[in-house]
Order: structure tokens, then sequence, then C-alpha cells
């Protein structure tokens, strides 16, 4: 018996548009032809939907994703991997490290005036 397995496996790299599902993502994907009698540049773009086992994806993430069997009516393809993590994630944590340490250096200041009295 031959193995009807599919060898060519598309690798697509996009950005995410939408996290809002539970375990899935909308991947928006860029590509960019020449017009085959004008030679001019067109781009196009197109939405994939994508399997993310571990919720771990938000908007604004450069991702990887690979071709894989149905998974759903739309979703076909899996997230392989994070290849840049979005800067607004990054500048969020930011803020809330520096909020909660703000909040404690306030409660320890409101602790002390209270012992001085």
């Amino acid at each position: 018996m031959e193995n009807k397995a599919k060898k060519y496996k598309r690798i697509l790299e996009g950005i995410v548009v939408s996290d809002k599902m539970d375990k899935t993502i909308v991947v928006k994907v860029d590509s960019r032809q020449k017009h085959p009698l004008y030679g001019k540049t067109i781009s196009k773009n197109k939405r994939f939907k994508a399997h993310d086992e571990k919720n771990e994806c938000v908007n604004g993430d450069l991702v990887r994703i690979i071709e894989c069997r149905p998974l759903s009516k739309d979703k076909t393809f899996r997230l392989v991997s994070i290849v840049k993590r979005s800067e607004s994630v990054e500048s969020m944590s930011i803020e809330a490290e520096v909020e909660s340490v703000l909040k404690r250096e306030k409660n320890t200041e409101v602790v002390s005036s209270i012992e001085e009295q």
C-alpha cells in the first residue's frame, strides 16, 4: 500500500489579528506578487484560522503556522511557534509591574505613618 499522506505542508508566517476564540487564532498572511502583464507589484492578504492549544498568542504577535488536517469547518492550520511577541504585551506587563511596586510602596508608607502615630 502506498502512503497517501500529504508530503508538502504549507508553512506560513503572519500577524495575529484576533485571539477572542478559545484555542483559535486568526492570522493575517501578507503576500506580494508581480502582475504577469504589467509588472506592478500587487499586495494581497488572507486570513487563516489556526489552532492555538495553550492560548498563548495575543493580538499583534508574529507567528508561524503549518497546514494540517481539518480541525473544524474553517480551521486547517496549527500554531508552530511565536516568532516575535507583540510590543504592547511587553509594555503592558511592565506597566503592571510598576503599578504593583507603587501599590506596595504606598501600603508601606501608610503602615509606617500609622505606627508613628
